[in-house]
């Protein structure tokens, strides 16, 4: 199989040795292997002893699996989005005159109290706002874009957030604190145009450290279509098309608990990406306290 390092060199230092926060967003479009990346990626991070967030911002959720939580323990979690009670409560909406709420509620205790815990991951599923107009601003949506504020700013963990195909969920104000925009391609055209309106858009809300990672490759050919199309500096790595991948994914395992190919090419890829994110430097931890 073909190998995504072009020359890193694998030195642990950076982001791993100041145990900042790191913050990761992976997205692509629907059917790349998006999720089972960001599973693994999560599991990854853990593996090393880091306190992992993995926030699930995908309408069609299904990170848990990815990140092997047993069926029930998946079943008990309630998107934050759907919670109108607590969003409520927090931002107390209704209470009273007009429509006066708080936009800052305290959120700092929701992923403690609404996530679920796995191998050291603790999953928290935001779930969709309908907004019922560019001007609607109800409290679930407060809350949902106060909690990924809170994710993004204020915490020290390593947060793995699995976005759905556009990057709607990074409003600006909280774009430019991600570390990292992971691209999940496959070797075709329409992936790869895919990559390349999403890199677009990025730039234009502030996300500079952009990379791909090529999924379900199945020779060195859709290796090199994928290092052709897109520059190689951002290449972190490929994951192969895999009959473990699928098995795991049918038994609601992650791919990472089969000692195999799909978990050394994910701990490949964390690598990769800990190196690039301490190497480009974050203006966040040089920032006065």
């Amino acid at each position: 199989m073909c190998d995504g390092h072009h020359g890193h060199h694998h030195h642990h230092d950076g982001a791993a040795a100041t145990g900042k926060g790191i913050r990761i967003a992976i997205t692509g479009k629907g059917g790349v292997g998006k999720t089972t990346l960001a599973g693994m990626l999560a599991r990854a991070f853990a593996a090393e002893g880091r306190r992992v967030l993995a926030i699930d911002a995908d309408p069609d959720a299904n990170l848990a699996s990815a990140l092997g939580v047993p069926a029930e323990a998946g079943a008990r979690l309630t998107p934050i989005s759907k919670m109108k009670e607590l969003a409520r409560e927090r931002t107390g909406a209704g209470e009273g005159e007009g429509s006066l709420f708080r936009l800052n509620p305290t959120v700092s205790d929701l992923p403690e109290r609404y996530g679920v815990e796995h191998e050291g991951v603790r999953l928290l599923q935001m779930g969709t706002v309908e907004q019922g107009g560019s001007g609607c601003v109800c409290p679930e949506h407060t809350l949902v874009k106060r909690l990924m504020k809170h994710l993004l700013l204020e915490r020290d963990d390593v947060v793995i957030m699995d976005m759905e195909a556009g990057i709607e969920h990074l409003g600006r104000g909280t774009a430019e604190s991600v570390d990292a925009l992971v691209i999940v391609v496959e070797p075709g055209q329409r992936s790869m145009q895919t990559a390349r309106q999403i890199t677009a858009l990025a730039g234009d809300i502030g996300i500079g450290n952009v990379f791909l990672v090529g999924s379900k490759i199945r020779d060195d050919a859709d290796c090199r279509f994928i290092s052709a199309a897109m520059p190689p500096a951002s290449l972190l790595g490929f994951i192969s098309l895999s009959d473990e991948i699928r098995a795991a994914d049918r038994d609601g395992a992650s791919p990472f608990d089969c000692d195999g190919k799909a978990r050394s090419e994910a701990l490949a890829i964390k690598d990769a990406l800990t190196v690039e994110i301490g190497g480009r430097g974050s203006c966040r931890s040089a920032s006065p306290r």
